[in-house]
């Protein structure tokens, strides 16, 4: 009789074991851009100085007294520009000498800024606030197989462009994001199709250039964009690189 029960006991704790290790957790946007910033550099993102350079320019990132500023350097011949973003207000120096830029050009400025800052440091900004990101489900490109996220943002916070949509694809295994698609409405509006390529951990953080496709079929809508790349109906716009790389501990009060 003790076998008999003794059988029944371990067959239960098994049920119960396998069940509990049958779970499997529920897979969300979320949950997919957090793995993915965690395998990407993660907190060493708001630890750490960045800087690179990029078609000509010097760009860093940093935190000051917990503030994030943003910086562009610019050189042409005696004159050297430095623009400085911060959370708070947008400066522009010429020969270390603070010049007035009216609002309407140091929006256009911000944003370059901005937008160069954020393409380097993803997957980390897809956690600001003003972000708002679906799940689309998951997709294959060229035999591997992706989650499908978009990405569209408030207008509060989300910068002159917050009516653009984007998509970012990560690779289901190692959770990295290796292909992006945004559609704009600047200039006539647009889509384009980055591939990701040069993979190199700098300092413990993921960095990746691009190459640039654009397409004319604007019919075909921005999540399903990857199949116009699949069926080799885009066209290579430009290769987007980034050098001179360095990260470096930084100082935050």
């Amino acid at each position: 009789m003790c076998k008999r029960y003794n059988f029944l006991l371990v067959a239960i704790l098994f049920g119960f074991v396998s069940c509990k290790n049958g779970v499997k957790k529920e897979i969300t946007a979320q949950f997919v851009v957090d793995k993915s910033i965690q395998v990407s550099g993660g907190e060493l993102y708001a630890k750490n100085e960045v800087s690179f350079t990029f078609r000509k320019k010097s760009y860093t990132s940093k935190y000051v007294d917990g503030q994030k500023v943003l910086e562009r350097v610019t050189k042409n011949d005696s004159t050297s520009i430095k623009d400085i973003k911060t959370n708070k207000a947008f400066n522009r120096y010429v020969n270390d000498s603070l010049v007035k830029v009216i609002d309407s050009m140091a929006r256009k400025y911000e944003n370059s800024i901005n937008s160069v800052h954020y393409f380097v440091k993803l997957p980390f900004g897809l956690n600001d606030e003003a972000v708002h990101k679906k799940l689309l489900g998951t997709s294959k490109i060229d035999g591997k197989e992706y989650y499908k996220v978009q990405v569209t943002f408030s207008e509060n916070g989300g910068g002159v462009d917050f009516d653009d949509t984007y998509i970012y694809w990560f690779n289901t295994k190692t959770f990295k994001p290796d292909y992006l698609a945004y559609s704009f409405q600047v200039n006539g509006g647009g889509q384009r199709f980055r591939v990701a390529f040069n993979e190199r951990y700098i300092g413990g953080i993921r960095f990746v250039d691009y190459e640039n496709y654009e397409t004319l079929n604007l019919k075909v809508p921005i999540a399903k964009i990857d199949s116009l790349y699949a069926a080799n109906k885009l066209k290579l716009l430009s290769k987007i690189e980034i050098n001179d790389i360095t990260v470096n501990p930084g100082s935050y009060n």
